[in-house]
């Protein structure tokens, strides 16, 4: 092989090294953000994979002739300590599609490895190619699966952070579906700002959640979009009043809401075998909801989580 070739060879396993190491900071930050123990089981088996895989791609390098970058490491967390900063002020979906691009980038690289390696005759990088390929490959439909959860409703594999969920939340304010005279929509938006301390301030700045104290955001939004509420249901616009209502409140169905019959008298057995049945995921939604408010059995949430990721993962053709 020649020296060219090995050059690039070498140069595009110190590029994975260097996504790898800030895919494990990812795969830790994203641990405490887990809905589920099994979520967090499996984030942390992830990373302590990513650090197999990180350790194995140093051992290639040196088998080239190579030194791997001492400093990768560090900027692999520093560079995922400014993600998970910037990530706070995104909603929670441009902050998967993050994740995603890195994969993706990953992925990539390690197919063009591994023809770098196949015409150079080195069956050892060919393998970790593949481990490599295989890998990212299913954190792609992973995180794929994720966000089509959240595209249904949720709730995703992975919760929002307080941040993100002010985000978010001033998100849909600005895209509420508007049905009312402009007049109503002007009294309603002049409530939330009259409200103290100012929601209309956050939603001016472009929803810089950063600069609230999450507490304080927590306690005055649920106040203005409260009243929020009662002038838009005056004003006729039910529908507004309603998504509002979900806003504020989560989400949280009352018990004759659920769609499982006699829900409070279900055991954990019980409960998770009519989740399972469970084909809407407005359904499982309230379940999860319900659950996480009141009782909160682990066991029930997790069966409703992975019965929401089979219906993600079919509306996002990955089965």
């Amino acid at each position: 092989m020649s020296t060219p070739d090995t050059s690039t060879l070498l140069a595009q396993l110190r590029a994975v090294l260097s996504l790898t190491n800030t895919e494990i900071q990812v795969a830790e930050t994203r641990i405490a953000q887990a809905r589920t123990e099994a979520v967090r089981r499996e984030l942390s088996e992830n990373a302590d994979n990513a650090r197999a895989r990180a350790r194995d791609i140093e051992a290639a390098i040196r088998d080239l002739g190579g030194v791997p970058e001492l400093v990768g490491p560090l900027l692999g967390q520093a560079a995922a300590a400014v993600k998970a900063m910037v990530e706070q002020a995104l909603p929670f979906d441009e902050a998967l599609l993050g994740d995603l691009t890195l994969e993706h980038q990953l992925v990539d690289r390690a197919r063009y490895i591994k023809a770098l390696a196949t015409t150079a005759q080195l069956p050892e990088v060919v393998v970790l190619a593949e481990r490599l390929i295989t890998a990212h490959s299913a954190t792609v439909d992973w995180l794929t699966t994720v966000l089509a959860e959240d595209a249904l409703g949720g709730p995703a594999a992975l919760r929002r952070t307080p941040l993100q969920a002010a985000a978010g939340t001033a998100v849909k304010l600005f895209n509420l579906p508007v049905t009312w005279s402009a007049r109503g929509l002007d009294r309603a938006l002049d409530t939330v700002r009259a409200t103290p301390p100012v929601l209309g301030g956050l939603l001016a700045q472009g929803a810089r959640a950063g600069d609230v104290a999450v507490k304080t955001l927590s306690a005055s939004r649920d106040a203005a979009l409260e009243t929020a509420e009662q002038v838009t249901r005056r004003e006729g616009a039910d529908a507004a009043a309603d998504a509002l209502r979900s806003i504020r409140t989560g989400g949280v169905p009352e018990p004759r809401e659920l769609p499982i019959g006699d829900y409070d008298e279900l055991n954990v057995s019980q409960a998770v075998a009519v989740v399972k049945e469970l084909t809407d995921p407005a359904d499982i939604r309230a379940i999860v909801a319900y659950e996480e408010a009141h009782k909160n059995r682990h066991g029930v949430v997790s069966a409703a989580q992975t019965r929401l990721a089979a219906i993600a993962q079919e509306v996002a053709g990955l089965i």
